[in-house]
């Protein structure tokens, strides 16, 4: 009950159709990252330039520029990736397809890397921002951050449809107030009533020599400005991945919704960049940069948004300042719903090529890739508990694997276009193809820039981990299809009659404690198999419940003939598994049939009770060639019965139930 409650009730696989999504929730859905990531772009393009004082800033708007160049260049290269594989396989299958899988796999890797990071830096953002509204909760960062994770995640198991109408409210909600901001403080410099930020007062403290940079130390502070701000790029191939959930015509409406999401991210971009500048926000990673600032020891800075809703309505008592806030911190910690939407899907992708386990490509109740989601949740939650949710610690780890991704993609579509125009004569097309190589060579080319300049920038500042995390990944994931390879090959039939040929003789074994119904079951069910030969098998752990054993057995008239093993060191394990080996050794072409009694409980604390001899005999057992294990169940009475089952939520059905009634159609006979 408690299940269908958070989920909600299963969907048959015929209901797939029904969660594709139309172009206003697939934007909310897929793109929530990048148009969310404008509420902290800027304020990291500001926290690098400020270690120099306010010397730097004036190279904010420059930084900002070809930040915006970029996501145009990067938006429009996605747009092609969309229209020639509309899949979902996005960067990886375009990689794969056209660079092979080993550099498949590196897309792969790093995408699901930066996936877990959007999660954890998303949340941490969110967090961030409600602290801003309320400092009170600054005490309760990590604890608020984990629960939001497992929120999500909850969320999204009920599917991809519900997740999209739940969060496609405070995503717009978001793009409104952000407008509103914008617009209002741009009112309000046309009437000579510039926003001023409550920061303005404070001087800030350059940190030792950083104040007098020049020449090549100048340079690389704009670059590591530029590359801090590039994390506005985040999530963009997102929707390239998700094209098979949007409604038909597919790639024509994922087109659209990321021209949409490129348009409104860029202008919201450079809408709040504008006014940091005219507001004149100060804001630093160390509170005490700021000159003046109260308490800078314990009290958190505002963010960048908060100082602008602020400076624009009219203080941080007001309405409007807790409405942006409120979105803002909502959308943030929505935005890592691209994650969820992108990292199950292409974790199921990866599964069904057999790089990563087969569960990953199972479909949950709710038709959503649940193991994917559970898996993307327990790790970010962990990475979030790791760095105290703090977000200057974790944007280190970020936008690495994207910018890999964003750069082997366009020099796979390069080469897709190439091929194209080998073979293609018309005229028309070979137009189209033109063009489209000269934006993605001009992507991959621009992209494969700025990759350079994240690793220089932000390697030894943590982002080594997520290298190592990533190449990791990619050696797991060889191992992983190394090894379904290997199994598949040791499976595969060649002579079907030779694999199929029956055993010579069946020897059955019946384990044996004491004598009660399970034993009886046990026994009955044996010989119902027809064994060549039978034969019950105890273990002399206590040589008085081994006399009254053999009593019983007698009285009870039991035509099955009990053999007793001696165990002087009083183990049950080693004598029956000794016992068993050495009967293959001698019958070889023989096969072992073993019958172990198990009782069936209803409640955990039972299993700590009960079969705790069976499982670890089992255990053992499964391991020996030419031996066969045979679990006989005893049901107790607190085990749910067929006859009396367990309550269930209205509406509820279970794996392989049809969903009407059925009661009323004639029983068969068996």
């Amino acid at each position: 009950m408690l299940k269908r409650l958070v989920i909600g009730r299963a969907m048959r696989s015929e209901e797939l159709g029904e969660t594709l999504l139309p172009k206003r929730l697939a934007l909310p859905i897929f793109a929530s990252d990048p148009l969310s990531s404008v509420a902290y772009a800027t304020q990291e393009i500001l926290l690098v330039l400020t270690v120099g004082g306010t010397a730097f800033l004036y190279l904010t708007p420059w930084v900002a520029a070809v930040v915006v160049a970029l996501m145009v260049i990067v938006v429009a290269s996605y747009r092609q990736v969309v229209y020639a594989y509309p899949s979902g396989g996005g960067s990886y299958e375009v990689v794969s397809t056209n660079l092979g899988p080993n550099a498949g796999l590196v897309v792969a890797a790093s995408l699901l890397v930066d996936y877990v990071m959007t999660v954890a830096v998303s949340v941490a953002s969110g967090v961030a921002n409600i602290i801003s509204a309320l400092p009170s909760l600054a005490d309760y960062r990590v604890e608020m951050a984990v629960g939001f994770v497992a929120l999500l995640a909850a969320i999204n198991l009920r599917g991809v449809r519900e997740s999209g109408n739940a969060f496609a409210a405070p995503t717009y909600l978001f793009i409104a107030g952000m407008m509103l901001m914008i617009v209002t403080g741009l009112v309000r410099v046309a009437f000579g009533h510039p926003p001023v930020a409550s920061s303005a007062q404070y001087a800030i403290t350059p940190e030792d020599g950083k104040d007098t940079l020049a020449g090549l130390g100048l340079l690389l502070l704009g670059l590591r400005a530029f590359a801090s701000g590039c994390t506005a790029l985040t999530g963009v191939e997102a929707i390239s991945n998700g094209v098979p959930a949007f409604r038909r015509p597919k790639s024509r409406n994922a087109a659209t919704t990321m021209a949409a999401m490129g348009i409104t991210a860029i202008v919201m971009f450079v809408g709040v960049t504008a006014l940091a500048l005219i507001a004149d926000v100060h804001i630093t990673e160390d509170s005490c940069q700021l000159a003046g600032f109260p308490d800078c020891a314990n009290t958190p800075q505002q963010t960048v948004i908060a100082q602008l809703a602020a400076s624009v309505f009219g203080g941080d008592h007001s309405v409007l300042f807790y409405l942006i806030q409120a979105a803002t911190a909502l959308v943030l910690i929505l935005a890592a719903n691209t994650a969820f939407n992108g990292f199950p899907l292409l974790a199921s992708i990866l599964a069904e090529h057999r790089y990563l386990p087969r569960q990953l490509h199972t479909r949950g109740d709710r038709l959503a890739f649940s193991n994917g989601i559970i898996a993307l949740a327990v790790v970010a939650g962990g990475l979030l508990w790791l760095y105290d949710a703090d977000v200057t610690s974790l944007i280190h780890l970020y936008i690495l694997g994207v910018f890999t991704s964003f750069t082997l993609s366009q020099i796979g579509m390069v080469r897709h276009w190439n091929g194209l125009l080998r073979t293609e004569r018309a005229p028309a097309v070979r137009g189209t193809a033109h063009r489209a190589r000269i934006i993605n060579g001009f992507g991959a080319v621009t992209t494969a820039l700025v990759l350079v300049i994240v690793l220089l920038t932000k390697f030894t500042q943590g982002a080594w981990l997520a290298v190592v995390a990533a190449l990791l990944l990619w050696l797991m994931m060889r191992g992983i299809r190394r090894h379904y390879d290997t199994v598949a090959e040791e499976l595969a039939v060649d002579d079907p009659h030779a694999e199929s040929v029956r055993p010579s003789k069946v020897h059955g074994i019946v384990l044996v404690a004491k004598l009660h119904k399970p034993t009886l079951r046990a026994l009955g069910y044996a010989q119902a198999f027809r064994p060549d030969t039978l034969e019950a098998l105890s273990v002399a752990v206590e040589r008085d419940a081994v006399d009254a054993l053999k009593e019983q057995w007698a009285a009870f008239d039991v035509r099955v003939p009990l053999k007793v093993l001696d165990s002087p060191y009083r183990e049950i394990t080693k004598p029956v598994v000794g016992y068993v080996r050495e009967y293959r050794r001698v019958n070889p072409q023989e096969v072992v049939a073993v019958f172990i009694p198990e009782y069936v409980v209803g409640h955990w604390w039972e299993h700590l009770l009960h079969n705790q001899s069976a499982l670890w005999l089992k255990s053992r057992l499964l391991f020996t060639p030419g031996v066969m294990v045979i679990s006989v169940p005893w049901q107790l009475s607190s085990a749910p019965r067929a006859d009396h089952p367990a309550r269930r939520a209205p509406g509820a059905v279970r794996r392989g139930e049809p969903a009407a009634n059925v009661d009323h159609l004639p029983r068969t006979g068996g």
